[in-house]
């Protein structure tokens, strides 16, 4: 199992006081919920699928050492975690390797885009390349700051070094694919659930509350989560202009 040492933690902000909020076991709005704690109501299959998420992480198959420092410290800069305690912290990465390394698909391709496989070997390439060419370092070295200003760049579709990679595809579809599967990897896990209070699995015992937007018996009230991102990243910049309805990776159009 390969290590990974994503170096100095950004600090959250009580947005009134400014002062540091410690990274907590369960963060988000529903403080004590737990959707494990629900599945003795699960049938024994839906149990087996949904613990598995939680105590069975896949090994590290398809990327090179090499690609998995880059590829993990970017999935951290986009989706990160610093308001949980490591050992709460949702594996990201290797849910991707392992869909690389199965070669799960949607079942088409863009005209134009390589493989998936493919896509992300590239596209690692010219993020560590043009980290090395605008600041002489590899992308796992650089402060928060200029990964972030590194990857805003694929976000907008003009990355701040010319690539050949980029000839070759789509920066708009490579970067919807790489943050569409962090999205995925994040949510479809328990402890994602408990932050936003979701019940999990509805067979077999089904939801019973479909009225006036009243809870389950087993759903927590709401509290509010507040904090300011951390200076030292580009966490809450607007743009005037974003366009929320923008084309999405290999998964075409939201």
């Amino acid at each position: 199992m390969i290590e990974i040492e994503l170096g100095a933690e950004l600090v959250l902000r009580d947005p009134e006081t400014q002062q540091p909020l410690a990274p907590k076991q369960q963060p988000g709005y529903y403080p004590g919920y737990s959707t494990l704690g629900q599945k003795g109501y699960w049938d024994a299959t839906t149990r087996r699928a949904v613990e598995d998420r939680v105590y069975n992480v896949p090994p590290i198959r398809f990327f090179t050492e090499d690609e998995l420092l880059t590829i993990t410290v970017a999935c951290e800069r986009i989706l990160p975690q610093s308001d949980r305690l490591p050992a709460r912290r949702i594996p990201i990465v290797p849910h991707i390797d392992e869909r690389l390394y199965k070669n799960e698909i949607d079942g088409y391709r863009f005209a134009g885009m390589p493989s998936d496989r493919d896509a992300y070997r590239l596209g690692i390439r010219a993020i560590e390349d043009m980290a090395r060419s605008i600041h002489k370092q590899p992308f796992v070295d650089l402060e928060p700051l200029k990964q972030d200003f590194i990857l805003k760049s694929l976000h907008d579709g003009k990355p701040l070094v010319p690539h050949k990679v980029w000839e070759a595809m789509s920066v708009s579809r490579f970067w919807h694919m790489i943050v569409q599967d962090c999205v995925s990897a994040y949510y479809s896990h328990p402890w994602a659930w408990d932050e936003i209070g979701y019940g999990g699995p509805a067979y077999p015992r089904a939801y019973t509350r479909l009225e006036n937007g009243l809870p389950e018996p087993w759903e927590v009230d709401e509290q509010r989560y507040e904090w300011a991102a951390p200076a030292e990243s580009l966490s809450d910049t607007y743009e005037p202009g974003d366009d929320p309805g923008s084309v999405s990776g290999q998964g075409g159009t939201h």
